[in-house]
């Protein structure tokens, strides 16, 4: 990206000035590197979201931005609903509810030293993963009715997980305000039997290691020490949330010259939030991140019987789950008064700091855990909420490293075989059903993670806790 298109507010945070028809800056965090390294489509479409209706103080594109459809993914918006703000399917993505759960397992590097092989063969046997990948569950209507509104609370009643579980989710692992009626036949049929299965692309089951720990109290904080297992899940709402994408916006193109909406981007269609169809979208939306809830809470209560056959010792407790590709309603301080707000993140996750009634009373003290996920070879990291983010961008982080090249072109540069056999040169199983796949997502196809995370640190968006690194993937 040419720097000479944009203002340096500071060595980690850029801005975009409101120009033409724009009604907020569009504000970048990343270094100097990052910057130039970043696509120049990532300004545009910073550019194009910062023209949206009642959106409030800036577009906003973290570290690890890259560019995507409508917004760019690492993009936030916030929009007041009472100044006509809008909803985006595009500001949310496809994989709506996108995102991590981390679990503690109890147990270090040693106690996996004797199973390693048998643990990942077992994962990769009895985790569903890849493109149209299906599992043993399958629902009928009022079961998926159910599933939508209940998320992981209906997964727990079903006898994958403990309450316990629900305390270390977001929203309690249920979202309020879904309308299952608002999703479309053709939505559910394609979930009916994807429930507890990892899908494609970058999502991954992963058995890391923690091996740096940059803040002691705040890791002990979160349950994690030296040399500690974890266990992060990656996935979302799989064909239900990209079908509830791909429906809303074509009505929402269709629908915009009547609802009074001139469009910077087909791709931003938009409705707003006050609208029979902007309600009808979140209500619809809602329903996909308790999709993603379900999903993961299934995918837990499977890791958790693998684990049983070789490590029984594990205890496998959720350390913390949060979504990307959400629209939630947040209040948040502007100028000097709260105001609720319709906060979009795509590709990007919250960060709510220390002393939040969001966060569970056992992590309340110490800010929210901010989940950073690597690829394959790449390191994972944890991150804490700070006080300070909320003033940077609604409480809002990176959610990862973000690509630096498509897989397209990844797929032409690298051979799947190839990735897994430099991994396992480094100690590091990786397990996939599609050999093009992991050469979409090698470890070279995104940009330098450990680069991004310090990044938003930097620009105080979260604050660095624990790095991992991963022993076992299990790649969709």
């Amino acid at each position: 990206m040419d720097l000479d298109l944009l203002t340096r507010r500071s060595e980690y945070e850029w801005e975009i000035p409101r120009r033409g028809d724009m009604r907020v800056p569009a504000i970048l965090f990343a270094s100097e590197a990052l910057m130039r390294a970043m696509d120049l489509k990532v300004y545009q479409q910073a550019v194009n979201v910062a023209k949206l209706p009642g959106i409030v103080s800036a577009s906003y594109a973290m570290p690890d931005a890259h560019w995507g459809y409508g917004f760019p993914i690492g993009g936030v918006a916030a929009f007041d609903a009472d100044e006509g703000g809008v909803v985006s399917a595009g500001g949310v993505g496809f994989d709506i509810s996108c995102g991590v759960r981390c679990l503690l397992t109890g147990l270090k590097r040693p106690d996996l030293a004797a199973v390693r092989m048998e643990l990942a063969e077992a994962l990769y046997e009895q985790i569903p993963a890849g493109v149209g990948s299906t599992g043993a569950i399958e629902l009928e209507s009022a079961e998926m009715e159910a599933m939508l509104r209940g998320g992981a609370r209906w997964a727990i009643e079903r006898g994958f997980g403990v309450t316990a579980d629900l305390e270390r989710i977001e929203e309690h692992g249920r979202m309020p305000g879904a309308e299952p009626d608002e999703v479309s036949g053709q939505a559910k049929r394609r979930q009916r039997e994807e429930m507890g299965t990892l899908g494609s692309g970058n999502h991954y089951l992963e058995v890391q290691e923690a091996v740096e720990v940059f803040d002691e109290p705040l890791a002990h904080a979160f349950g994690v020490a030296q040399g500690d297992l974890l266990v992060m899940i990656h996935c979302g709402s799989r064909g239900l949330g990209h079908q509830i994408g791909t429906d809303f916006l074509r009505r929402m193109v269709t629908s915009a010259p009547d609802l009074g909406i001139v469009l910077p981007d087909r791709e931003l269609a938009c409705a707003p939030i006050h609208s029979d169809l902007g309600r009808s979208y979140l209500g619809a939306m809602r329903a996909g991140i308790n999709c993603a809830l379900a999903n993961r809470q299934i995918l837990t209560h499977l890791v958790r019987q693998v684990f049983a056959q070789f490590l029984p010792e594990a205890r496998l407790s959720v350390l913390y789950d949060v979504s990307h590709n959400t629209c939630k309603v947040e209040e948040h301080v502007v100028g000097d008064a709260p105001r609720k707000l319709y906060v979009h993140r795509k590709g990007a996750t919250r960060a709510f700091g220390p002393g939040h009634a969001e966060l569970p009373e056992a992590l309340r003290a110490a800010g929210q855990p901010v989940l950073i996920g690597g690829s394959m070879g790449t390191a994972s990291y944890i991150l804490a909420g700070t006080a300070q983010s909320e003033a940077r961008a609604f409480s809002s982080a990176c959610h990862g490293a973000g690509r630096a090249m498509s897989r397209h072109e990844a797929a032409r540069t690298w051979r799947g075989r190839e990735v897994i056999d430099a991994l396992a040169g480094r100690g590091i199983i990786v397990r996939s059903p599609s050999m093009r796949g992991i050469a979409e997502e090698a470890p070279g196809a995104y940009k330098d993670v450990s680069a991004v995370v310090q990044a938003a640190q930097a620009a105080g968006l979260a604050s660095k806790v624990v790095r991992l690194a991963p022993l076992i993937c299990i790649k969709g």
